[in-house]
């Protein structure tokens, strides 16, 4: 099996496409060509974890963060970021990264947070505008039921918990068709009126080239009529953070213990409680203050994330309970989300979860 196929799995679940600006995410060293050993996944693609890769004869890592996040001008190995891509490289070892574009999918890194601490009914809590897009194509009548179900097939068309969602409405199509011309309808070089279907179908915006190429296959005119805009609308599928709800109200103190358990978190760091049960909980893996009003708004009790500054926790003004559980505390069980994934889609297929420690900070007891 390439590398490639492992690849097309991770990022029919994370496009790359949704990734942050500033973010690094995809292939970093190796071949996207190259066979498969075995595959080492990880939340941190450190210069111990590459010499595991190495001692487990694995030549792709598959991580969360990227190793190689703001660039580099150099590789003398002069730090821990040069060292371990020197490894990967002289060990032909395939780095690969999901970060940002995981955290923003509705089946990522937060969606992993609240499965662990029960939540229930979990939306995205701050949706992302600008990921959709939406088609309109004319078609003759006669052909409009073909190329509709083409474009569900290819990924158009769903809009939450509904698929095959499409808008349609009759009228008239006119063109003349020069002597290099071969209409489908009507004759070259005479004008034509044809009766047509005008299809309108939204889908996220990464879909866009299977979705033409699927149009194009089977609409049943030599030059296609079709025009692609971009939606302000935010996508419910797509976005930062996440949010969800407790079957029952839990107490406070009660709560945060669940969430020190079920997060191995040894150094929670909270603001002060309200003295009401916890029934709606807001989370984000990794560093999440940029999203508290949003939590605040959306009436979560409590707030889950990681590096808080000090000044960041009198935000919460009563309003909120801010609990910072730490950046890999919050982020570990991406592994969880590779593996699974992976050995759906190839049974026969082994990935290894890392066994090196990549968290750089400790806790005293």
């Amino acid at each position: 099996m390439k590398i490639q196929q492992i690849l097309e799995v991770i990022e029919a679940l994370a496009p790359p496409l949704y990734q942050e600006h500033y973010d690094n995410a995809r292939l970093l060293t190796g071949r996207p060509e190259w066979e498969v050993t075995k595959a080492l996944l990880t939340l941190d693609a450190t210069e111990a974890v590459v010499r595991e890769a190495v001692e487990k004869r694995c030549n792709l890592i598959i991580a969360h963060h990227p190793i190689i996040f703001g660039g580099l001008k150099k590789l003398t190995g002069s730090n821990y970021v040069e060292r371990a891509v020197i490894l990967a490289v002289k060990n032909d070892i395939a780095i690969y990264a999901a970060h940002t574009n995981l955290d923003n999918m509705l089946a990522g890194v937060n969606d992993m947070i609240c499965e662990k601490l029960g939540l229930i009914g979990r939306k995205i809590l701050s949706p992302s505008p600008g990921t959709l897009k939406k088609l309109y194509t004319f078609v003759p009548h006669a052909d409009a039921e073909k190329v509709r179900q083409a474009l569900f097939e290819a990924g158009a068309g769903n809009i939450g918990n509904y698929s095959e969602a499409s808008f349609n409405a009759a009228g008239t199509g006119t063109f003349r068709g020069n002597e290099q011309t071969n209409p489908y309808v009507g004759e070259k070089g005479t004008a034509h009126h044809e009766p047509e279907t005008k299809i309108e179908v939204i889908f996220p915006k990464h879909l866009e080239k299977r979705i033409l190429k699927s149009l194009f296959s089977n609409h049943p005119y030599e030059e296609v009529a079709y025009d692609i805009i971009s939606l302000d609308n935010a996508n419910q599928e797509i976005g930062s953070g996440m949010i969800g709800e407790l079957d029952k109200p839990v107490d406070e103190m009660e709560f945060l213990r669940r969430i020190s358990r079920q997060m191995k978190a040894e150094g929670i760091r909270y603001t002060a409680l309200s003295g009401k049960p916890v029934t709606k909980v807001a989370v984000c893996g990794g560093a999440g203050s940029f999203l508290l009003k949003d939590a605040i708004r959306a009436g979560a009790e409590m707030f889950i994330s990681a590096d808080f500054k000090y000044h960041e926790f009198f935000d919460a003004d009563n309003q909120i309970v801010i609990v910072d559980i730490g950046h890999f505390e919050s982020e570990q069980y991406t592994v969880d989300i590779f593996y699974k994934i992976l050995t759906e889609k190839f049974p026969t297929f082994a990935p290894l979860k890392s066994e090196s420690r990549t968290n750089p900070i400790n806790y005293l007891h």
